[in-house]
């Protein structure tokens, strides 16, 4: 079993103790610090965990760490249990700055420790019923919306919410980036709070994303076009929709479509996807990683890549205020 403690007690904190619990055989929690005192008490108390003073003393006992502390946090917790020889769990993103996340990138390197980002949306049950289609993006649309939460206004909607589709979009496309335009606005906070950023792919590939954290309605939702076929995500319901256009000739049962192209099929059709504990999964991942060597499911440098993206749009914003 792998020794685990906890930064970070708060709403999400809370969330990933009672996964950690959950797990069969897979950690043991040694204890969770939590700098605010009241908060510390009453989970402590609620999930019968020894509370650390110090956030050193806790690194000392563990074999790893899962930070869900607040982002401008995570670097220096990171670093210190990286020099404690900890593997990490680090909820995305991974840091407020690109600098950061590069410094613990060699860092890791040099202590030769697994790293994980909290990129849950690779576990979203739509998206892993898509595991076994070819997936390969020409244009992709994506709309993330949410009611504004005074929680996460640390950063802005870019890092908060937009890095959600900025990471699966990097996933799904595979090529490098070659063009990013961008225009955000701060409506209630200091940052932005609405942004739509067009990116562009050396593969010719294109992703519109859109994100708000001050819509009257929730809203996550991915559509990818490509050759023949159409893939629709909904990450809020859980669900995924495949629509592709088939030759007349291939013997698919569906509805016709004359094309410039001769006669098509056009088959729908809803990948089954299983209910699932998306933490719960991605933290049973990361300990699969550390005991029996299983691939990282989401490694720093793919943290690494959505900030950088992330951080570029803000830039952009930035100067067009």
């Amino acid at each position: 079993m792998v020794k685990i403690g906890l930064f970070g007690a708060g709403h999400l904190g809370k969330i990933h103790l009672k996964c950690l619990q959950q797990t069969q055989g897979l950690f043991e929690i040694t204890g969770f610090y939590e700098p605010d005192a009241d908060t510390a008490r009453a989970v402590s108390e609620t999930f019968g965990l020894r509370a650390f003073d110090q956030a050193e003393d806790l690194m000392a006992r563990c074999d790893a760490i899962d930070i869900v502390s607040p982002t401008t946090t995570h670097y220096a917790l990171a670093m210190q249990a990286l020099e404690h020889n900890c593997h990490l769990f680090i909820e995305k993103p991974v840091t407020r700055k690109l600098q950061e996340a590069a410094e613990l990138l060699q860092k890791s390197r040099e202590k030769n420790r697994i790293v994980q980002v909290g990129h849950v949306e690779r576990f979203n049950p739509a998206l892993l019923s898509l595991e076994q289609e070819q997936v390969n993006p020409r244009f992709i649309e994506a709309h993330r919306l949410a009611s504004f939460n005074p929680r996460s206004t640390d950063v802005s909607v870019v890092l908060d919410l937009m890095i959600h589709d900025l990471d699966i979009v990097h996933f799904l496309v595979g090529a490098p980036l070659r063009e990013i335009r961008a225009h955000g606005v701060p409506i209630v906070s200091h940052t932005a709070d609405i942004c739509n950023a067009r990116l562009e792919f050396e593969n010719g590939c294109v992703a519109n994303l859109t994100a708000s954290r001050i819509s009257l309605k929730q809203m996550r939702k991915m559509r990818i076009f490509q050759s023949n076929a159409y893939l629709s995500i909904d990450f809020l319901e859980k669900k995924s929709q495949i629509v592709r256009l088939l030759d007349a000739d291939s013997g698919a049962i569906g509805l016709p479509l004359d094309t410039p192209n001769g006669q098509k099929i056009i088959q729908i059709s809803q990948p089954q996807a299983k209910p699932v504990n998306a933490i719960q999964m991605e933290l049973e991942s990361f300990a699969k990683s550390i005991l029996h060597n299983a691939p990282i499911a989401v490694p720093l440098e793919d943290g690494y890549q959505a900030l950088k993206t992330a951080e570029a749009i803000e830039e952009m914003i930035e100067q067009g205020e």
